[in-house]
C-alpha cells in the first residue's frame, strides 16, 4: 500500500479510537427462553408482528413456539420466510412490504445472521421510506429510531443479535456491503439453547468459526479495549471448549449455552472493535459466489492470520494461552504458530475444508477491490494491504 494512503488509513482508525468512549453503543435487553418474551409484547402491546425468518426454519418448525406465544396474546403474525443465506435488497424489500401492509409495528428476527440482517434492513426502511438501501449503506447513515426488533438466534456464530452491522447482497451487482449505525443494534435478544439443538453438524461448525472470527479479528486489531478484549478473550475460551462438543452431539445443552455465550461476547467485541480482511474478502466472495459467510470465514481465518506474521505474534499468544494451546514458556511466534495449527486442526476434524470451489481467476481483481474498498479505511487491521495483496487470500483458497 502506497504511503500517503496508509497513512491516512491510521489517521481515520485514530480518530475513530478516540471517539469511541463518545458512541452511543448499547446491548440488548436479555431473555433466555422464548416464552419470556410475553413480558415484554404486553408492554409494547403491538397488534402485528412481522417474523423475519427463513423457509428452512419455517419447515423444521423452529418459527412454532413464537407463533403460539403472538397466538395466545392475540398479536397477528405475518411470516417473511424467504430470506436467502445472503440476504439480499429483494428480501428486504418484500419483507417491507409485509410489514407495511400488515399493519405491524414491531419485527422479530428468528434465524442466524441472514434473518436479522434482513430485518435490520427492513428496519432501516421503514425508518426512510423514501431512500434506498443504496443510499443507506455504509457508516451512520440510519440515525431515525427503527421499530423495536427482537432478535432471537437460531445459531451461535454471527453475533447479530448486538452488533450495529447489517450485510445485504446486491441482487443486480453481486456484490455485499454493509450498514453500520447504532440503532440497527436490536433492543432484544432471545438466547434460547434450546433453538440451536437441531441444528446440523456442518452449521453447528460454520457458525461456530465465524464466532470465532469475529473474536480474534476484534482482539488483533488496533482499537481495542479493555472490555472488547475481555469479550474476545471469553467467546476464544468457550469456543475452544464447546465448540466441537456441540458439533458432535448436537443434544449436549451445556455446549449449546455456552456457544450462544460465546457468540454474543464476540459480538459484542467486534462491534466496537471491528473486524478486518477475512471479513472482508468473505463479504466479497458470498456476494459473488453466495459461499456462506461462516464457512468462508473458516477457510480465510487461518490464511489470514499468517499472513499478518510477526505483528500479531504476541496478541495470538495471548488469545493461545487462552484457549489452552499453549502456555506462558512459549515464544510469541511459537504461541501464534500453534493458535494458527489449531485453528486449521479445528477445521479438518469439523470437515471444514482448506479451500473453496467455484472462484474463477477472472473474478479476483473486482473482488480484490470491493474488499480493500469495505476494509480500508475503516477497519483498524494489524497490518494494512492493498488489493493487489488481497489478491492472494483469493487464489490461496482456490480448489
Amino acid at each position: 500500500m502506497k504511503l500517503l494512503k496508509r497513512i491516512y488509513c491510521r489517521i481515520y482508525q485514530g480518530a475513530f479510537r478516540l471517539a469511541f468512549p463518545l458512541l452511543p453503543y448499547r446491548e440488548p435487553q436479555l431473555f433466555h427462553s422464548v416464552e419470556e418474551l410475553e413480558s415484554l409484547l404486553h408492554r409494547l402491546r403491538p397488534e402485528a408482528v412481522l417474523l423475519v425468518t427463513d423457509e428452512g426454519l419455517c419447515k423444521a418448525g423452529l418459527t412454532a413456539r413464537v407463533e403460539a406465544l403472538l397466538g395466545r396474546m392475540n398479536i397477528r403474525c405475518a411470516i417473511y420466510s424467504g430470506t436467502r443465506a445472503n440476504p439480499t435488497v429483494t428480501n428486504v424489500e418484500e419483507s417491507r412490504k409485509l410489514y407495511e401492509d400488515e399493519k405491524c409495528s414491531c419485527i422479530i428476527a428468528l434465524g442466524g445472521g441472514s434473518p436479522m440482517d434482513c430485518a435490520k434492513g427492513v428496519g432501516a426502511r421503514v425508518a426512510y421510506p423514501h431512500k434506498s438501501l443504496r443510499q443507506l449503506k455504509g457508516l451512520l447513515k440510519v440515525l431515525r429510531k427503527i421499530p423495536p426488533l427482537i432478535a432471537i438466534p437460531t445459531t451461535a456464530g454471527t453475533g447479530s443479535e448486538v452488533t450495529l452491522t447489517a450485510v445485504l447482497t446486491d441482487d443486480a451487482k453481486k456484490h455485499k456491503y454493509t450498514m453500520n449505525d447504532f440503532t440497527l443494534i436490536p433492543r432484544y435478544a432471545v438466547l434460547d439453547p434450546e433453538l440451536t439443538r437441531s441444528l446440523p453438524p456442518s452449521l453447528t461448525a460454520a457458525t461456530g468459526m465465524d464466532a470465532l472470527t469475529h473474536a480474534v479479528e476484534a482482539f488483533i486489531g488496533r482499537s481495542t479495549t479493555k472490555e472488547t478484549r475481555s469479550m474476545a478473550m471469553e467467546a476464544v475460551r468457550l469456543i475452544f471448549a464447546s465448540l466441537e462438543k456441540a458439533y458432535v452431539d448436537g443434544s449436549n445443552m451445556e455446549a449449546r449455552r455456552n456457544m450462544l455465550r460465546a457468540s454474543y461476547a464476540a459480538g459484542v467485541a467486534f462491534s466496537r472493535s471491528y473486524v478486518g480482511y477475512v471479513h472482508a474478502v468473505a463479504h466479497s466472495l458470498g456476494g459473488q459466489y453466495n459461499f456462506p459467510h461462516g464457512l468462508t470465514n473458516a477457510v480465510l481465518l487461518p490464511n489470514v492470520l499468517e499472513k499478518y506474521g510477526v505483528a500479531i505474534h504476541g496478541k495470538l499468544m495471548t488469545l493461545a494461552v487462552c484457549a489452552g494451546v499453549a502456555d506462558q514458556t512459549d515464544s510469541p511466534a511459537t504461541a501464534a504458530e500453534k493458535f494458527i495449527t489449531s485453528i486449521r486442526q479445528m477445521n479438518k476434524r469439523m470437515n471444514i475444508p482448506a479451500t473453496l470451489k467455484g472462484i474463477c481467476p477472472g473474478d479476483i481483481p473486482e473482488m480484490a477491490a470491493h474488499a480493500e474498498k469495505e476494509a480500508n479505511p475503516l477497519y483498524p487491521v494489524p497490518v494494512l494491504m492493498d488489493a493487489k495483496e488481497l489478491e492472494g487470500f483469493y487464489l490461496g483458497i482456490m480448489e
